[in-house]
């Protein structure tokens, strides 16, 4: 397990306290072994308002800091996170049982590099400019609260904190309590790092108790949330009676739409990998497969091969690709989705019910994948959260493009064409937050976020910047 010494406490004003009597604690599960590995203390209302008015205290000097300090403050916290970063791996690899080199390569470098392409976003951020004689400036938007899932623990972390840092705001994380090491491990990095004593917060807890308030509570002016359209849609009510601002980064149900003129074995075989990276734990992973009715048989086949390839086992093996899901409740879920999707009438391709061979404990599922899939059935329609991939097959164009925007979802969309300009027109007809054209690589300064139940706002880089300030018109200020 990767070291730390807090699991029991909070960061709270720049220092680590004890929790206030009430919260209890709960275990952490590791998903591959299905026992506790350490606990952690839960917050209670209380905690959750002393964090919040440290950070309310610290929002009035934080909030005038020159950019030129907050850049510099960032490069430390960037530092200090590279110090740390095969303990941020082992960490999500214990919680949420993600294939240790992936934990590092992927899930731990992810948060590295939003820190880095905030700062380096800042350096250019237009906080103040002239419209004729009106000054508009952009100014921190105040205390914030920072609510984030377990699936991407550091990604989503980095992708909220790294902003707020760079608008002058200060705040509150309440991580993931099924995954909070690593988020125990980042409040230590904030600590190594020198920010400054209530400017970031640290308290661990449940929803109902720890976001809820953070939600409602009258000192918080913004939050930022990621998690279920369910979750979110609690947050937003409870938001609402204070009129704060809050950005929600929620499901999906992406499609991949490959076109007739795609590479068929490679298009198909990009798709499977990317609907199956993170165990299929993504909000944005393509899982529903679109291919003309007359690939489809070929497209199948070439899908159960792709899916042959895939690892399912221990995470701290090498070889392995694909470790658990993260927990007992979501292998359950899964488990479901599978055995629906066969009694709606699917065409199993690979996979199916059940763990793997082999493997009789740890929440492991079969990389499953469903042929023949039409878009009014359960398993087309429902975030799975687990690596299984709906295959649909289409007409015509047309009737792809209303199958892939036929959801109540937006956060992502995918097109496979072997002619650049064809997928581009296709683009520009998918109602989602982000459109990746031929698998082109992560793009850390791309605007990430969704349309519809997929949420709102838009997280990376500058954009991730102009959701934690104010916009102030001052008129009559005169020539620049």
């Amino acid at each position: 397990m990767a070291h730390t010494t807090h699991m029991q406490h909070f960061y709270i004003g720049g220092n680590w306290v004890d929790p206030l009597p009430g919260g209890g604690s709960i275990d952490v599960i590791n998903p591959a072994t299905e026992e506790a590995f350490t606990q952690v203390a839960l917050g209670t209302q209380d905690d959750t308002a002393r964090a919040i008015d440290a950070a309310h205290a610290a929002f009035a000097s934080f909030s005038q800091t020159p950019v030129a300090d907050r850049i510099e403050l960032l490069f430390a916290i960037r530092s200090a996170y590279k110090a740390r970063i095969d303990d941020i791996a082992a960490a999500i690899s214990d919680e949420m049982g993600a294939p240790l080199a992936f934990a590092k390569s992927s899930q731990a470098l992810a948060g590295l590099a939003h820190i880095s392409s905030t700062a380096k976003a800042l350096k250019d951020f237009p906080f103040e400019t002239q419209r004729g004689t009106t000054r508009i400036v952009h100014e921190a938007i105040g205390v914030c609260g920072l609510i984030t899932p377990w699936n991407w623990p550091m990604n989503q972390i980095a992708c909220k904190v790294a902003p707020a840092i760079a608008a002058g705001c200060t705040m509150v994380l309440k991580p993931s309590e099924i995954a909070p090491v690593s988020g125990v491990i980042f409040a230590e990095i904030m600590h190594e790092a020198g920010v400054p004593d209530g400017v970031f917060n640290l308290v661990n807890g449940d929803g109902p108790t720890v976001g809820q308030v953070l939600a409602s509570h009258p000192k918080i002016d913004f939050v930022s949330f990621t998690g279920s359209t369910r979750a979110g849609i609690l947050v937003a009510k409870a938001a609402a009676d204070t009129v704060k601002r809050v950005a929600q980064e929620l499901g999906g149900k992406s499609p991949n739409i490959i076109l007739p003129d795609a590479e068929l074995e490679a298009a198909v075989t990009s798709g499977v990998a990317g609907c199956f990276d993170n165990s299929g734990q993504s909000c944005n992973a393509p899982t529903r497969m679109l291919v003309h009715r007359d690939q489809h048989a070929e497209a199948l086949e070439i899908a159960k091969r792709a899916a042959g390839h895939f690892v399912t086992g221990d995470p701290r093996d090498n070889t392995t690709d694909l470790g658990p899901v993260v927990s007992q409740t979501q292998f359950d879920k899964i488990q479901n989705l599978i055995e629906t999707a066969i009694s709606e009438g699917t065409q199993l391709v690979a996979g199916g019910p059940g763990r793997p061979a082999g493997l009789n404990r740890g929440y492991f599922v079969q990389p499953t994948i469903f042929g023949d899939v039409s878009n009014d059935m359960t398993i087309a329609r429902e975030e799975v959260f687990g690596p299984v991939l709906s295959i649909l097959p289409y007409a015509d164009e047309d009737e792809a493009i209303e199958i892939a925007n036929d959801t109540p979802y937006g956060l992502a969309a995918y097109v496979q064409s072997g002619d650049l300009d064809h997928a581009r027109a296709v683009a520009r007809q998918l109602r989602a937050g982000q459109i990746d054209i031929n698998s082109p690589d992560w793009d850390t300064f791309a605007p990430f976020g969704g349309y519809k139940q997929s949420g709102n706002g838009r997280e990376y880089a500058d954009w991730g910047i102009h959701d934690f300030v104010e916009t102030k018109a001052m008129v009559g200020y005169g020539e620049a």
